[in-house]
């Protein structure tokens, strides 16, 4: 074979310093000519929660790794319709790419449910898979799974890095600093798009994309309800807190006195 392209798939909602630090220990522990990220287009394992739309993720995923003449990214998940599938990711690119031995890049977790699909065998034939663990993983456990000593599956040690995704989600719903978990540039995408903000339910308007704050706009104006979403003020002071009164009943207007008389008096 000849050169050795590493493909590193994932979410990447958003991308951060772990997922740039596996992929550059990769390219030096493998000797890999460059690496390929794939940020999913439709997620079927992750149906259960929301995902930020596919072009916001794919956008930072660019300015995260803009910097680095060996990383690349790849929209091929991205527009492909319907949930993204590993084996076609990987038999798309064995076909557009004849010439390279593909290495995929992923957690241990991940590689140990792959390594238990009803038929891992297809999957594990078109890569060697790089199984990268996390600062406190338990590397026993998944040492004794026994289709865990695949040859073509290799373990990989990260730099201590204890950074998620969904504790930087958090951090920016509760407005705390992300600083340094993420590049300045992804940073500074998240705050002018406004992804992973707390949104407000039953908001006047229609919802725009997530991240745009359309329906935010739409809802200014009103007071917050304790459910979140925002009423107007006359809903403030309606039923819920008063009870009808009936208006007091209008008085007959006093009719006007009738000018005094006239005298004329002769001298």
């Amino acid at each position: 074979m000849g050169r050795r392209l590493g493909v590193m798939g994932g979410t990447f909602d958003p991308i951060h310093y772990g997922h740039l630090v596996t992929a550059e220990e990769a390219l030096v522990q493998f000797a890999l000519d460059s690496v390929l990220f794939v940020p999913t287009g439709q997620p079927w394992m992750k149906e259960g929660r929301e995902v930020s739309p596919a072009e916001h993720r794919y956008l930072m995923t660019v300015i995260a790794t803009a910097s680095n003449p060996r990383f690349s990214v790849s929209r091929m998940e991205v527009d492909r319709q319907g949930p993204t599938y590993t084996v076609e990711t990987l038999q798309a690119l064995a076909e557009e790419n004849p010439d390279a031995e593909l290495y995929f890049i992923t957690g241990a977790d991940a590689m140990l449910e792959i390594l238990h699909w009803k038929d891992p065998e297809e999957v594990l034939s078109l890569a060697h898979f790089i199984a990268a663990t996390r600062p406190g993983y338990d590397l026993a456990h998944f040492e004794a799974e026994a289709a865990s000593h695949h040859p073509k599956v290799s373990v990989m040690t990260i730099p201590a890095l204890a950074i998620s995704s969904t504790d930087i989600r958090q951090r920016v719903k509760e407005g705390r600093a992300i600083r340094y978990l993420v590049p300045e540039g992804v940073k500074s995408y998240i705050e002018k798009v406004g992804l992973y903000r707390l949104r407000r339910v039953g908001a006047v308007g229609s919802p725009g994309p997530a991240g745009t704050g359309a329906g935010e706009r739409g809802s200014r104006g009103g007071s917050a309800s304790p459910s979140g979403s925002r009423s107007s003020s006359a809903e403030v002071s309606g039923s819920d807190r008063c009870s009808p009164v009936a208006a007091p009943p209008r008085r007959p207007r006093p009719r006007a006195a009738p000018p005094p008389p006239v005298w004329s008096c002769s001298t």
